[in-house]
């Protein structure tokens, strides 16, 4: 994530580094990604991640992801998001546009 362009780091708990260290020990330091065959991804874990975006903190609702497996959530809930808002009033599909006036 870019925490330089972000306000998620002060969203954060004061305790955070604590429930960050606690995340990592139960996962044993390995993502827990679930690749496209099902399995585990097994990578050593960098990202604590929250499962459902949101200021839910529990344990319930984190997991370790390695930096690949959290770049791949992040843009997929990304797209989402923006799936979910509608078109800016700028864009115009083509065949509802107006015909641009004469030149002659």
């Amino acid at each position: 994530m870019a925490w330089y362009s972000s306000n998620r780091r002060s969203e954060l708990p004061p305790n955070w580094a604590i429930i960050r260290q606690r995340v990592i020990r139960r996962d044993r330091g390995l993502c827990q990604g679930v690749l496209s065959e099902g399995a585990l991804c097994g990578h050593p874990g960098t990202e604590v991640d929250h499962i459902r975006p949101g200021s839910d903190h529990s344990m319930g609702n984190l997991q370790l992801l390695c930096t690949w497996c959290h770049k791949r959530k992040t843009q997929a809930e990304s797209r989402a998001g923006r799936a979910d808002k509608p078109m800016p009033k700028t864009h115009i599909p083509r065949d509802q546009r107006e015909a641009p006036p004469s030149p002659w």
